[in-house]
């Protein structure tokens, strides 16, 4: 099975540089496959808890390698819950890849473990008749301290529901666990790699010289 690493995160960070740069990406440093993957971008302030600034992935098996590519930049230029990530806000920067493994139908919507398992949700809304999805990775609910019925709520929300949530909606849900390795790395720990494979730091567009 491939897990997540470090090279990964690297392709990641290089592919944003190279979009800023107008630049060819370099060649990646992991081999190829076909896998469900998420990239995940947070920015840390004044050193306190990172912030979300963009999460995008795939639940369906492609590429990994045009999948971070593409994705990588999905998540940090077109989340359209954030505005897009300047060149400036590299410095404070992580970025976490996942590879989403072991997808199994649950019994129902508590049917899984808070830490172990991301959830993906598929429901009908009653107000409006529509299809309504969506998923959480596993950290997430862990992060948040939510119980399992709290990030089911949640998730229902996400996924635009609207209406009241009673327990006879949360019934209706179809509800799909699965498990992920993931790496994460900061900014200052890609520009370390960078220069000790590489043997130069890169020049940024956007961003002062000298900035790491």
């Amino acid at each position: 099975m491939v897990s997540a690493n470090k090279e990964m995160a690297v392709y990641c960070f290089d592919t944003l540089v190279a979009h800023y740069n107008s630049d060819q990406i370099p060649p990646p440093s992991f081999d190829e496959g076909d896998h469900p993957l998420f990239v995940t971008w947070k920015k840390v302030v004044n050193g306190g808890e990172p912030r979300l600034r963009g999460c995008i992935g795939t639940l369906e098996a492609r590429a990994i390698i045009n999948g971070f590519r593409d994705y990588a930049l999905t998540s940090a230029l077109r989340d359209r819950r954030f505005p897009p990530i300047q060149a400036k806000e590299l410095p404070q920067l992580e970025c976490t890849v996942s590879i989403l493994t072991e997808y199994e139908t649950a019994a129902d919507h508590l049917d899984w473990e808070v830490g172990k398992h991301g959830i993906i949700i598929e429901f009908t809304d009653p107000d409006y008749n529509t299809r309504r999805s969506a998923t959480y990775l596993p950290e997430v609910a862990a992060h948040e301290g939510w119980t399992k019925l709290e990030a089911i709520d949640s998730l229902m929300r996400k996924a635009g529901y609207n209406g009241v949530i009673t327990d006879s909606v949360r019934q209706r849900i179809r509800m799909t666990r699965y498990q992920s390795t993931a790496f994460t790395m900061h900014y200052g720990e890609y520009i370390a790699y960078v220069k000790n494979t590489r043997g130069a730091v890169p020049t940024i567009n956007g961003l002062k010289p000298g900035t790491y």
